[in-house]
């Protein structure tokens, strides 16, 4: 979805406060590698917009007015066969939407006082798709609306080091800290994620993680 962006990662800002998307329209054109490419005020704005941009990244409001972040990621989750990553924006991290946010297939989230340099760091990491993004927030939520059947993912036929590579993932270990700590290369690694993906049902590696918890499988802590 790069081609608007002539090879930058391309962005799509949706918030109904103009200043926000100001800030966050000036710090993601600051790089070079990054670049905004449209901006909404409101979620229902949001598919039509991607369908013509297909930007690779949509920095997606939770709260907005008529249409919130999460019923429009639903949406461009069950309308679109190649969507572009999402990042919901917030205020607080403990936020119930957050959690719904992620459970509809949200990538991460960003707060909004999060640090110009980490915010970058975020879009980023979410293209790569190859760590989970704070990891520690995502335990913290888990904490709270996880469930407590053990071994929820019997069902799933997890192989012992697919198991194994699914614990590490929802550490927030990277692809490459997990072929280190298990003494395989990458690809391997990347071979095991895209089982648990696939055997999951997860569109990626955080909705793997989320269930993960849900499940029991993996327990905050």
């Amino acid at each position: 979805m790069t081609e608007p962006g002539h090879g930058k990662t391309t962005v799509l800002l949706v918030d109904d406060e103009e200043l926000i998307r100001a800030g966050l329209r000036a710090i993601i054109n600051a790089e070079p590698d990054l670049t905004v490419v449209g901006e909404a005020g409101d979620g229902a704005e949001v598919l039509p917009m991607i369908t013509k941009l297909r930007p690779d990244v949509v920095l997606m409001d939770v709260r907005m007015p008529a249409v919130d972040g999460i019923q429009a990621s639903r949406h461009i989750l069950d309308t679109l066969s190649e969507p572009p990553k999402i990042l919901v924006v917030t205020t607080f991290e403990n936020d119930d939407y957050v959690y719904d946010a992620l459970r509809a297939g949200a990538n991460g989230f960003l707060l909004k006082r999060t640090r110009p340099e980490d915010i970058v760091r975020a879009i980023r990491m979410v293209v790569s798709g190859e760590s989970l993004l704070f990891p520690s927030a995502i335990r913290a939520l888990a904490a709270a609306h996880g469930g407590s059947r053990v071994n929820g993912l019997s069902h799933a036929g997890l192989t012992e080091r697919e198991a194994e590579v699914l614990r590490l993932m929802a550490t927030g270990l990277s692809n490459v800290e997990i072929g280190e700590r298990l003494f395989v290369s990458v690809q391997t690694v990347k071979t095991h994620v895209g089982n648990v993906l696939a055997k999951l049902g997860a569109r990626d590696r955080t909705q793997a993680v989320i269930l993960a918890y849900e499940t029991g499988f993996v327990t905050p802590g």
